[in-house]
């Protein structure tokens, strides 16, 4: 195994490689020599301080090499690298990572993989062949009905229509995956345990402002249509609830307040002038000062 020695001649080349930066980024960014590293035999990399601010903890590594036998050395290439304490940006996500609820605005477009585990293939009809092709016809020919009571089996194009009016002309529909996934979420944004259906005077599943939905997820959730509830226009769980309820006790009618009563027993002398003391007049007063003549 080879020394990893810096070559000597590339390991003195400190100002080839200074001069390289500086020419590169200018003298103002460019500090004091670190290190000289050997990446290979007579390859040498050269460490300066960064000494810019918005690059801190980062250095510039200048590499510079020798031919054999050769006593020149030459430049190969100058970089600006992070080091341990470096700031960098965070680690790139896919944006089908970082896709989270509501972030969907209007004319974005959210594409599903082939692979995608939330969906399964659906019914289409694309296996069978179509109303007019061969095998049908002769299919027809072959067949004969002798009882009249027996109707002749449906055409494709009446089984296409029936199956699209019973959502079954998707070529893909929820998997068994999916659909578990759903019913976490709207467990959780409107089911049993928030702290709306804790304090509910009864459960969605009596309320008659609960739509209900079609297919496996109809037998636990359905569609509050209750304008003044906090889930209206929502998925609940039958197991959901709110003060909205239809069945609600009706609201308690506000007190009627109590006759007035009148005391008309005691006589209350009102005092006009608190201050002046009716009927009664000072002895030494004068007589002008009582108003006689």
């Amino acid at each position: 195994m080879r020394s990893r020695t810096p070559d000597r001649l590339c390991a003195e080349a400190v100002d080839l490689a200074r001069q390289a930066v500086v020419e590169s980024v200018g003298e103002s960014v460019v500090g004091a020599h670190l290190k000289a590293n050997a990446d290979a035999d007579r390859l040498v990399t050269h460490t300066f301080e960064c000494l810019d601010p918005a690059y801190r903890g980062w250095h510039w590594a200048v590499t510079v090499a020798r031919a054999p036998r050769a006593k020149n050395v030459t430049l190969d290439e100058v970089a600006l690298l992070p080091g341990a304490d470096a700031v960098l940006a965070p680690q790139w996500v896919p944006w089908s990572e970082r896709l989270l609820p509501g972030d969907l605005g209007p004319g974005d477009l959210l594409p599903t993989d082939a692979d995608d585990l939330r969906l399964e293939p659906g019914w289409t009809g694309e296996d069978e062949p179509a109303p007019n092709s061969a095998l049908v016809e002769a299919a027809e020919d072959d067949l004969v009905i002798t009882d009249a009571d027996i109707q002749s089996p449906p055409a494709r194009a009446e089984i296409g229509a029936v199956a699209d009016e019973l959502g079954l002309g998707r070529p893909r529909v929820l998997s068994r995956m999916g659909l578990h996934q759903a019913a976490e979420r709207w467990e959780t944004a409107y089911g049993p345990q928030t702290p709306m259906a804790q304090s509910a005077p009864a459960s969605c599943n009596t309320c008659g402002f609960l739509v209900p939905i079609g297919g496996s997820l109809g037998q636990a959730f359905g569609v509050c249509g209750n304008e003044f509830g906090p889930a209206d226009g929502q998925v609940v769980s039958f197991a959901y609830g709110c003060g909205a309820h239809s069945e609600a006790a009706v609201l308690p009618a506000p007190p009627v307040p109590s006759e007035l009563i009148l005391d008309e027993t005691v006589v209350e002398p009102l005092h006009i002038h608190p201050d002046r003391t009716s009927g009664s007049v000072e002895p030494d007063a004068p007589a002008e000062e009582l108003g006689h003549s």
